[in-house]
């Protein structure tokens, strides 16, 4: 098991170190995620990376995401709801589209192509698929897998090499603002460390959907809201947190599990770029509505993860917590909203069974 996982890690340190010197955007994250799924077709052997390692990554990750909201930037997303609301239903609404023609064009129901494309929450709807009738389990893996990381890829190449257009100084702002605070007092430190890790067990005793993140994200946000000044983020838990994250989902992508895998991957690839090119109209939309740059409105309507999209905006300087909170409001929408939809329209696989 130690062997295993040490195996992982090196491979990861390679993918991270390869994509660093290659300058692609988030190397330690993109890099040892492609790295071990590489590396498992490879050799066919099975690599080992514990949920419990991923989760400490997401707990840093959440903190850096809360400590970046202010009472100006709620104030300013209160008076943004309903374009978020906007953002969220007309996301959804197009990736719905996409599943529709990827089940026509593939053959997959209905039921799976809509449920593997929607934007955010991998794990939940894979969950969800197993409730839901006419459902194919593995093929709404693949289809979400694959939406996710062809965003990961996709959307913060486009901000840092598009939208940003090789802008230095937007990079190094972002940088700047996580390697190099200081800690003012002496029990800064220990309060946040306390605070984050208290957030994210009541998280998960009260099931909030990815706990490890928002709960840590929550805590860190109302410390910071109360007063106290945050701790700066040295530079190696940021990379320590990209690895963490990234090793944990390259081991869970099984293309060879599926059998009709090569068929699927152009539509899901394709879906999943419309997706995003619509995601950056949606963005640009909303700067005319309001007075923020593309940049931070792409990165808030993009439809990846909460995690990858905020490190995405810490690292080139965007608004952090302007991201989040798009973001949280498209997750929390899929997580409590869609399922009730979902469920309503194609039925359950427990009313099937007593039919």
């Amino acid at each position: 098991m130690i062997l295993r996982l040490l195996e992982t890690l090196l491979v990861s340190l390679a993918g991270g170190m390869l994509f660093r010197l290659s300058h692609l955007p988030l190397p330690w994250l993109l890099g040892s995620l492609t790295a071990v799924m590489v590396w498992g077709l490879a050799v066919k052997r099975n690599t080992f990376w514990p949920v419990e390692i991923r989760n400490c990554g997401l707990i840093l990750l959440g903190y850096m995401l809360g400590i970046s909201f202010t009472g100006e930037t709620l104030a300013q997303i209160a008076r943004q709801l309903p374009a978020m609301a906007f953002a969220t239903l007309s996301t959804i609404l197009f990736s719905l589209a996409i599943g529709y023609i990827v089940c026509r064009r593939t053959g997959i129901s209905l039921a799976t192509g809509v449920i593997g494309s929607v934007p955010g929450g991998l794990t939940q709807m894979v969950v969800l698929s197993e409730e839901i009738a006419d459902t194919d389990l593995t093929v709404v893996t693949f289809m979400q897998t694959i939406r996710l990381l062809a965003t990961v890829f996709i959307v913060p190449f486009i901000v840092i090499h598009g939208l940003a257009g090789d802008n230095l100084q937007a990079v190094a702002a972002g940088y700047a603002s996580i390697h190099h605070g200081e800690i003012n007092t002496a029990w800064n430190a220990p309060i946040y460390i306390t605070g984050v890790l208290i957030a994210a067990w009541a998280a998960v005793k009260v099931r909030l959907p990815t706990p490890f993140l928002l709960g840590p994200l929550i805590g860190a946000a109302v410390l910071a809201l109360a007063g106290f000044p945050a701790p700066g983020t040295p530079s190696a838990l940021v990379v320590i947190s990209q690895l963490c994250i990234g090793a944990y989902l390259g081991l869970s992508i099984k293309p060879a599990d599926m059998d009709n895998w090569k068929k699927l991957l152009p539509f899901t690839l394709a879906g999943s770029a419309a997706v995003v090119l619509f995601s950056l109209g949606i963005g640009f939309l909303l700067t005319r509505m309001h007075s923020f740059d593309l940049t931070s409105a792409f990165l808030g309507t993009s439809p990846g993860g909460m995690g990858e999209m905020g490190l995405t905006a810490v690292l080139v300087g965007a608004n952090v917590s302007l991201v989040t909170a798009y973001q949280m409001s498209r997750l929390l929408f899929v997580l409590f909203v869609m399922p009730l939809v979902l469920k309503r329209f194609f039925g359950s696989t427990r009313l099937k069974n007593n039919t």
